[in-house]
C-alpha cells in the first residue's frame, strides 16, 4: 500500500473505489431529513387546523427519532448495514406514507397522528452515524479521515439549507404531504443505494458469543468516559446553534426588519459553518482532535456573545458568521473522538450517541432561549446562549483505556486496509454535525 499524502485533498477522499457511489447515495437518503420536518409539520397544520396539535405530534416525532438513535445504531453494529439499515428505512418509508395519507383526511383523531408518528420516529435509519462509520473503517488515514468527515459535515448542512427549498418548491404545485411522500421516496431510494454498495459491505457485523462479550463489559467504563467529552461538546454546540434562530428572530423584531432580514442572517450562519468545516479539513492539524475541540467550542461560545452587542443588523450578520467558522469543526473534530474512542463493533453507536446529543441540544436550547428572551434583554440572551458552549469545553477529555478491548489509531489503521481482509469487494474502497439522523 502506498503512503498516503501528508496533506490529502477532498478529490483524493471522492477518488477512493467506490466512494463517489456510496456517499452520494447517503446524501440522497439524508436529504429526506432536511425535507421531512417542513412538510410534516405543513401537513399537520393544514390537517388538524391547530398548531397545539401539530406541535406535540412533530414533538413526539423528533423525541422518538433522537432518543432511540443510539438503539438503532447498536442494530446497525450488531447486524451491519444490510440487514438492519435497508429494512429500517422501508419501514420508516412506508410509515412516513401512512402519515401523509392520514394528513390527506381531515378529522383524523390527534391520537393516531401521534402514534404513528412516534412510531415512525423511532424507525427512522441513522444513515450520518452508518456513512461516518463507513468512512472511519475504510479510510487508513487520520489526515483522509478528518477529510471526509469535514466533506461529510458541509455536505450535510448543505442539505438542511437546500431541503427546505425543496419543499418549498413543491408544496407550491402539489399539497404538503406530497412533501412527506417525497422524504419517504428519498430515503426509501437512498437506503437501498447505499447498503447495496461495495463500500457498505466494510462494515461487518459485530461478533457475538461469550468471548466476544466479555471485552466489551470490561471496557463500558473506559468507553463512556471517552465519549464524555464529545458528547457534551456536540450538546453544547446544539445548544448555542439553536439558540440563534430565535435569537435572530427577537432581534429583528425589536428593529422592525422584516423576515428576509432573518433569513439572510440565518444564512450566513449556514455559510460561515460551510466554510469553516471545509477550512477545517483542509488544514494538517499538529494538535490531537482531543486538544482542539475545547478551543474550537469556546470560539463559538465568545463569537455568539459579541453578536449580542451588534448595532445593526449587518455586524450582526458578520459576528453569526464567525460563530458558524466553529460549528461545523466543532461537530466534525466530536465525530472523530467518538471513532478514536469507539471499540470494536462499537463505532455505529459512537456517532450516533453524538448525534443525540446534538439533536437534544438542539431541542433544548429552543426551549430554554424562548424563556429567557421574554424576561432578559437580548444581548444577556446571546451571551447565556455562547456561556452553554464555553462550559462545555470545560469538560475534561479522557482517552479511552487501550488494554480494554481496542487498539490506539496508529496499531489499528493499517489493519483495516489488509489485502487479504474479506468483505465482499475488490481492493480497498472507503466511503459520513450536523447532527442529524
Amino acid at each position: 500500500m502506498s503512503t498516503p499524502s501528508p496533506r490529502p485533498s477532498y478529490a483524493a477522499v471522492l477518488r477512493v473505489p467506490h466512494a463517489r457511489r456510496t456517499f452520494a447515495a447517503a446524501l440522497v437518503g439524508r436529504l429526506s431529513y432536511g425535507t421531512v420536518s417542513l412538510a410534516l409539520m405543513l401537513s399537520l397544520t393544514r390537517s388538524t387546523g391547530s398548531y397545539a396539535v401539530a406541535g406535540l405530534v412533530m414533538a413526539l416525532f423528533g423525541a422518538t427519532s433522537v432518543f432511540l438513535s443510539p438503539y438503532r445504531a447498536s442494530l446497525v453494529d450488531r447486524h451491519g448495514p444490510r440487514r438492519a439499515l435497508l429494512p429500517m428505512a422501508l419501514l420508516y418509508a412506508a410509515l412516513l406514507c401512512v402519515l401523509a395519507a392520514a394528513c390527506r383526511h381531515p378529522g383524523t383523531p390527534a391520537g393516531v397522528l401521534a402514534a404513528t408518528a412516534a412510531i415512525t420516529g423511532a424507525c427512522t435509519p441513522p444513515l450520518g452515524p452508518t456513512m461516518r462509520a463507513v468512512w472511519a473503517e475504510l479510510l487508513p488515514d487520520r489526515a483522509m479521515l478528518q477529510r471526509a468527515y469535514s466533506l461529510d459535515g458541509v455536505a450535510e448542512e448543505l442539505l438542511f439549507v437546500s431541503g427546505p427549498l425543496l419543499v418549498g418548491a413543491v408544496v407550491g404545485v402539489a399539497p404538503p404531504a406530497a412533501g412527506v411522500v417525497l422524504s419517504a421516496l428519498l430515503v426509501a431510494v437512498g437506503t437501498l443505494a447505499f447498503a447495496t454498495s461495495p463500500a457498505a459491505g466494510v462494515l461487518r457485523p459485530a461478533e457475538h458469543g461469550k468471548d466476544a462479550d466479555a471485552p466489551g463489559r470490561r471496557a463500558g467504563a473506559g468507553q463512556a468516559r471517552a465519549l464524555l467529552q464529545p458528547v457534551v461538546v456536540a450538546a453544547g454546540v446544539g445548544v448555542s446553534v439553536s439558540a440563534v434562530d430565535l435569537l435572530v428572530v427577537a432581534f429583528a423584531s425589536e428593529r422592525g426588519l422584516g423576515d428576509g432580514t432573518v433569513a439572510w442572517v440565518l444564512a450566513a450562519l449556514s455559510l460561515g459553518s460551510a466554510v469553516g468545516g471545509l477550512l477545517n479539513g483542509a488544514v494538517a492539524w499538529s494538535s490531537s482532535a482531543r486538544a482542539r475541540l475545547p478551543f474550537l467550542a469556546v470560539g463559538l461560545g465568545l463569537c455568539l456573545a459579541a453578536a449580542g452587542l451588534a448595532p445593526g443588523v449587518i455586524t450582526l450578520a458578520v459576528a453569526v458568521a464567525c460563530a458558524g467558522l466553529f460549528v461545523a469543526p466543532a461537530l466534525t473534530t466530536a465525530y472523530l473522538i467518538a471513532d478514536e474512542s469507539a471499540p470494536p463493533g462499537f463505532r455505529t453507536r459512537a456517532g450516533a450517541w453524538c448525534n443525540t446529543a446534538v439533536n437534544a441540544g438542539l431541542s433544548a436550547g429552543a426551549a430554554a432561549v424562548g424563556l429567557l428572551v421574554e424576561r432578559l434583554p437580548l444581548p444577556v440572551c446571546f451571551a447565556v446562549s455562547g456561556a452553554v458552549a464555553v462550559a462545555a469545553a470545560l469538560v475534561p477529555g479522557r482517552r479511552r483505556d487501550r488494554s480494554a478491548g481496542r487498539p490506539g489509531p496508529v496499531s489499528r489503521r493499517p489493519s483495516r486496509s489488509r489485502p487479504s481482509r474479506p468483505s465482499g469487494r475488490s481492493g480497498r474502497s472507503p466511503s459520513g454535525a450536523s447532527g442529524r439522523p
